[in-house]
């Protein structure tokens, strides 16, 4: 069946970096559309980098666009969110997700301190 597990998350101050992992099985990520989304305590969840089945496309929201990169590893089947220059703003739950068919992981705490 379809399961996706980040990991990856932890504390790190501010302007430091992270890279979170979505280890995919059941599926091939190479033919589809996947999500990161995020959600801090108190506020909606939200998606904030797309990357299109081939890898060939990405999007991001604006709060993350020139500090996070979403990339995929087809032969590891793994997805990624380089997360750089973090602020204390981007403390939240990451969640990868598989829109099609709508399936999420479990979620990763990211925590940066000032």
């Amino acid at each position: 069946q379809v399961q996706l597990v980040e990991s990856g998350g932890g504390l790190v101050q501010r302007g430091g970096s992270l890279r979170l992992s979505c280890k995919a099985s059941g599926f091939p990520i190479s033919g589809y559309d996947m999500f990161w989304a995020r959600q801090a305590p108190g506020k909606q969840r939200d998606i904030i980098a797309r990357i299109n089945a081939s890898g060939a496309r990405t999007h991001y929201e604006d709060s993350v666009r020139g500090r996070f990169t979403v990339s995929k590893d087809m032969p590891k089947n793994t997805m990624y969110l380089q997360m750089n220059d973090l602020t204390p703003q981007d403390t939240a739950v990451y969640y990868c997700t598989r829109p099609t068919g709508d399936y999420w992981g479990q979620g990763t705490q990211v925590t940066v301190s000032s």
